[in-house]
């Protein structure tokens, strides 16, 4: 109703239909307004009682330094410093000939070393040209034309080698420079002039070769015990997409895809079913193993907001529940297998005087009827050898390709996305095995697996 009727037109019937069709409106309007009043008084959501990542944060600012106060900067610190090169490619030693004192001559035997240090200076850095010259010509004898062959790794077709391509890779991806940036400091810092559309081909080319690498980690990964999974958003031809991650402690898996449900990770595992799959509570991210480890970070996040929030009943007993059990995983190498069936056994008895409890607060009837659902999974990795409880690892992987989506806007071509996922599956997978980026992205180019050879199960 956008106008009150003229209401001596309406008898009284109409009159009488119109205030209850008011009265109706007033009550919504009344529970609506209570609502965004109970919102109004509750915590804002932080890193700390939320999924929100830290960058999202209100920073506070840091206190005014007091008039006069000497900055701490001129003082300097005491000891520390940086440790001597291993390897120096050259020495200088400094001796005296004579004394600075009384001027008597002094010879080098009575002289030693009391004072080491490094002075580094980059050489400069350009780019080394191979000229190649094929000769040919025509056979005196049989008259046929001849080209000599060009040399092994000098092959005509693209001007840039390997370690050019090992380079613009490592900054792309690793680095999250875009592509005008990354000409210009090709450009500026190497002295070497490569377009935008060049460096588009040349990342054409590489993707050949991460493409075998990522199939050698995917088959890895079909393999595993234990599957670690999570997804963040992506921006592919200016519409979203997801890229999810499938990630242990030896392998780690990308892909970016238009879909956020179930069908994904039953493309990546192709029929595998892992003994354990550790994710949060979505949805398409449940049932691919045989039992789950839900991820208790994010829980002891929503037991702070709760109890922010007003819960004093079930959010704080729950909290303390999870930290003992995470006290529990973190000391679980030291103990015995009948010791953590005990743990477990006291942690489900504990779980289950929990759930006797009765909250008021609505935020703690919402967590403790979760808990209910999932309490089965809470515990799963005090028992089970190797699973984390938390999912903080798939976390991590994601979180460079949040920086990237942010810095560069996301993919114009889907071949774009997906040697993005392949790269960030060849770094992630490399520094699980302590091999540097630019180092694996190197192997990769030259055809070198980054995995060894494995028992059936990884």
């Amino acid at each position: 109703m956008t106008r009150l009727p003229d209401l001596s037109k309406l008898t009284s019937e109409e009159k009488d239909a119109l205030i209850v069709a008011l009265w109706a409106q007033v009550q919504e309007l009344r529970k609506r307004v209570e609502e965004l009043e109970a919102r109004l008084k509750e915590p804002p959501k932080t890193s700390d009682n939320s999924s929100l990542p830290p960058s999202r944060d209100k920073k506070a600012n840091a206190p005014e330094r007091p008039k006069g106060a000497r900055r701490e900067a001129s003082v300097g610190r005491a000891g520390g410093g940086r440790p001597l090169h291993a390897d120096p490619d050259e020495t200088v030693e400094a001796r005296l000939k004579a004394c600075p004192h009384c001027r008597a001559r002094l010879s080098a035997a009575a002289q030693r070393p009391l004072k080491l240090y490094d002075a580094i200076e980059l050489p400069p850095v350009k780019p080394r040209v191979t000229r190649v010259v094929l000769h040919g010509g025509r056979c005196p004898r049989c008259g046929q034309r001849f080209l000599a062959p060009a040399p092994l790794g000098l092959e005509p077709g693209s001007p840039f080698g390997a370690s050019v391509a090992a380079v613009a890779i490592y900054l792309r991806y690793a680095h999250a420079i875009g592509y005008e940036r990354l000409s210009a400091l090709f450009e500026n810092l190497f002295g070497l002039a490569i377009s935008e559309g060049a460096l588009a081909n040349l990342f054409r080319r590489a993707q050949p070769r991460f493409d075998r690498q990522v199939s050698a980690i995917l088959a890895r990964l079909r393999r595993s015990r234990l599957v670690c999974s999570d997804e963040t958003s992506a921006r592919v031809h200016g519409r979203n997409q997801w890229e999810w991650v499938f990630q242990n402690d030896r392998v780690s898996v990308h892909v970016i895809r238009p879909s956020r449900g179930h069908g994904v990770p039953q493309e990546v595992l192709a029929g595998h079913r892992p003994r354990i799959w550790v994710s949060d509570l979505f949805g398409a991210q449940r049932g691919h193993g045989e039992d789950w480890q839900l991820c208790l970070a994010h829980q002891l996040r929503d037991c702070q907001f709760a109890s922010e929030a007003g819960d004093e009943v079930f959010a704080p007993r729950l909290k303390q529940l999870l930290w003992r059990a995470v006290a529990i995983g973190r000391r679980r190498d030291r103990l015995k297998a009948s010791t953590l069936g005990h743990y477990r056994a006291d942690l489900e008895r504990r779980m289950d005087r929990l759930m006797a409890l009765k909250p008021t607060n609505r935020h703690g009837l919402r967590l403790r009827g979760r808990c209910g659902r999932v309490r089965s999974h809470l515990f799963t990795f005090v028992t089970a050898p190797g699973v984390p409880y938390t999912n903080n690892g798939s976390e991590r992987d994601l979180r460079p390709s949040v920086v990237f989506r942010k810095v560069t806007g996301g993919f114009r071509s889907t071949w774009g996305a997906d040697f993005f996922a392949h790269v960030r599956s060849v770094l992630d997978t490399a520094r699980r095995h302590a091999i540097p980026p630019l180092e694996a992205i190197r192997r990769t180019l030259a055809k070198h697996p980054l995995l060894a050879a494995s028992p059936r199960r990884g």
